[in-house]
């Protein structure tokens, strides 16, 4: 159980990793992958073979590495998730890069219905 969780986590980052890099660059390649995260090359290209697989990304002839619709739900939920979770964090006191650190783990354990919750609570 811990290794699915595990590895749908792993997924889930490197998603939200091409969102955001996607946002700011004209195309996202597996080294901007690595260079963002800090990761080898080529745990990025195994990662990418898995979400292409998957479903969740396809990668052309150049390397160019664009999200699916399914790609890209997943990574706006994680996204979201980060984003209104560091800020709530902050809220409380926590420093910015604290809150960002536990966003990050919170985002892929917490249930959908929690997350709704609290963003109902701090977004009434």
């Amino acid at each position: 159980m811990a290794g699915a969780y595990k590895s749908n986590e792993s997924a889930e980052n490197y998603l939200e990793t091409i969102l955001m890099l996607s946002k700011k660059l004209p195309v996202v390649r597996s080294v901007d992958i690595a260079t963002e995260l800090d990761f080898k090359k080529s745990s990025v290209s195994v990662a990418m073979k898995n979400l292409r697989n998957q479903g969740h990304i396809t990668v052309t002839d150049a390397g160019f590495i664009y999200l699916t619709e399914s790609g890209k739900e997943i990574a706006e939920m994680i996204y979201e998730r980060h984003e209104l979770l560091t800020q709530f964090l902050s809220s409380l006191g926590v420093s910015k890069e604290i809150a960002a650190e536990d966003a990050c783990r919170i985002e892929h354990v917490i249930s959908a219905e929690s997350f709704a919750a609290l963003k109902k609570h701090i977004q009434p």
